[in-house]
């Protein structure tokens, strides 16, 4: 009895599970890339990318303040704040459902500490 030879690989089934993780891969990035804040962003025909971010400011539909996914009041924010050179770039994220109070409250603290470098951000 004589024995075949290989000549070839058979390599269907590492492309099948290649394929496999490549679906799994894909489905855990589309969780990860956005934020951990849920907020409804508003929409601007202007909006522009900005580039990388160094304080990130998150105001929700119900009044909650998070600066860089940290929960804090708004008197919180004040001593937050004091730590940070005055020509940090500020991005204020504001959900289109929160009270606008509570947007000019931060915008006031912002200003009152001397911070000049503040941008909104929205979706285009």
């Amino acid at each position: 009895m004589q024995r075949k030879k290989f000549d070839q690989i058979n390599v269907i089934p590492f492309i099948d599970i290649m394929l496999v993780l490549l679906v799994i891969v894909l489905t855990t990035a589309t969780f990860i890339a956005k934020g951990v804040i849920p907020l409804d962003l508003p929409s601007a025909k202007s909006a522009k990318e900005l580039p990388l971010k160094k304080v990130s400011i998150s105001i929700t539909k119900d009044g909650k303040i998070f600066v860089d996914k940290e929960p804090v009041t708004l008197s919180a924010l004040t001593k937050r704040l004091q730590g940070l050179s005055k020509k940090s770039e500020i991005i204020i994220r504001s959900d289109k459902n929160s009270k606008f109070e509570t947007f000019i409250a931060v915008l006031d603290t912002l200003k009152s500490q001397g911070f000049a470098n503040i941008a909104v951000e929205t979706v285009k």
